[in-house]
C-alpha cells in the first residue's frame, strides 16, 4: 500500500479551521509503514523499500497482532526530531550496526494512523473511527500515537517557537486514500523542504577532491530536469564522503540539465546521472525556480524527488 499524502497549504494562507478538524505535528522524520501478519513486522518506506533492518529497536510492533499502522520514524535531539541524525540511521542495513546504532540512540515512530485491525481493513472509516482503533493499542517502546490538537492556530505558534517542522490539519470524517494527495490532508511548514535530484558535484576548493557542494535539479511535468541551484552546507564529513562515493558510480560526460547551468557553477563540476536524491532545506525560491540558501541534511532512498512546480 502506498501512504496517503497532504496537500501544501498555498502561501499566506492559514490552515483550515474549525470543528471538522484536527491538527498534528509535522514530524520531521521519514514515513514508514507497519505491516503486521503472522507475528512478522515489515516496515516499508514511502516508496516501498524495506527498511525493516534499519530499525531494529522497533522490532516489538510485532507483538501487536494483525495491523497496520502508517506513520513517522523521528530521531529526536534534545526533544526535537532531527533528520540529520536520523540521515545517518536511515540507510544502515547491517545487522549489528543497526543494533548498535539503536542502542546509542533509538528513533521513535510516532503513529498517526491505523489501516488494518485483525483482518479488518479500516482505511474505508472516518478517521476518528480509526484514531479510536489506535488508542486502543498497546503500543511498545520506541513508539508512541501521534498527539492530537483542537487548535491549529495556537499548534502552529508552539511549533514555530519549538522549532517544529509544523503542522498537519485533516478532516476527522475524511477516509484514508492510499496512494493519493488529498485536500482531507493540508501541511504548512515553517521551512521549505524538498528532496532533490543531483545533476552534478563539484570538489572543494583545498584541492583535496573531497566533495564541497552538489547541483540541485528536480523533474519537471515533460520529466525534463530543471535546475535549482548549488548547495554547498549542511553535509558532515562522513556525510559529503558517502554522498561522493555513491555520486561516483553514476558519473556522465555532460551536464544533465535541461536547462542552461550558469558558468560561476558549472565549472569543474563533475556530472553524474540524475538518480541520487537529497533532502534539502532553503529559505524560498527565486522567480526563475532557484532555491535561495539551500542547506544539505543527507542522501534519500525512501522516496521520490519533488517536482519542479511544486514550491
Amino acid at each position: 500500500m502506498e501512504p496517503m499524502l497532504a496537500t501544501p497549504a498555498p502561501r499566506g494562507t492559514a490552515l483550515p479551521r474549525g470543528a471538522a478538524w484536527v491538527f498534528e505535528v509535522k514530524w520531521d522524520g521519514v514515513r514508514v509503514l507497519a505491516d503486521v501478519r503472522d507475528g512478522t513486522l515489515h516496515l516499508t518506506s514511502r516508496n516501498g523499500r524495506d527498511v525493516t533492518p534499519a530499525y531494529p529497536e522497533l522490532a516489538a510492533l510485532a507483538d501487536l497482532g494483525d495491523v497496520l499502522l502508517d506513520g513517522e520514524v523521528v530521531l529526536l535531539d534534545a526533544g526535537v526530531p532531527s533528520f540529520a541524525a536520523l540521515a545517518e540511521r536511515m540507510h544502515v542495513r547491517e545487522p549489528r550496526r543497526a543494533a548498535a546504532l539503536a542502542a546509542a540512540r533509538p528513533v521513535t515512530y510516532l503513529v498517526f494512523d491505523v489501516l488494518r485491525r485483525d483482518g479488518h481493513d479500516l482505511a474505508p472509516l472516518p478517521l476518528e473511527t480509526r484514531r479510536a482503533v489506535l488508542d486502543a493499542l498497546d503500543l511498545p517502546d520506541h513508539v508512541q500515537a501521534s498527539p492530537w490538537y483542537d487548535d491549529g492556530d495556537d499548534l502552529w505558534q508552539v511549533t514555530r517557537a519549538h522549532g517544529l517542522e509544523g503542522v498537519v490539519a485533516k478532516r476527522r470524517d475524511a477516509p484514508y486514500r492510499a496512494g493519493r494527495r488529498s485536500a482531507d490532508w493540508v501541511k504548512a511548514a515553517h521551512r521549505r523542504t524538498r528532496t532533490a535530484l543531483v545533476g552534478g558535484w563539484r570538489p572543494q576548493s583545498t584541492g583535496t577532491g573531497h566533495l564541497g557542494a552538489v547541483l540541485l535539479g528536480a523533474p519537471d511535468a515533460a520529466g525534463d530536469l530543471r535546475y535549482l541551484g548549488r548547495a554547498g552546507s549542511g553535509l558532515t564529513v562522513l556525510g559529503a564522503r558517502g554522498l561522493r562515493t555513491v555520486l561516483q558510480t553514476h558519473e556522465r560526460a555532460t551536464s544533465p540539465f535541461a536547462d542552461p547551468v550558469p558558468p560561476v557553477d558549472a565549472r569543474g563540476t563533475v556530472w553524474v546521472e540524475p538518480v541520487v536524491l537529497v533532502d534539502t532545506r532553503y529559505l524560498v525560491r527565486t522567480p526563475s525556480g532557484r532555491l535561495r540558501q539551500p542547506v544539505v541534511r543527507g542522501l534519500r532512498t525512501d522516496t521520490t524527488p519533488d517536482p519542479w512546480e511544486q514550491e
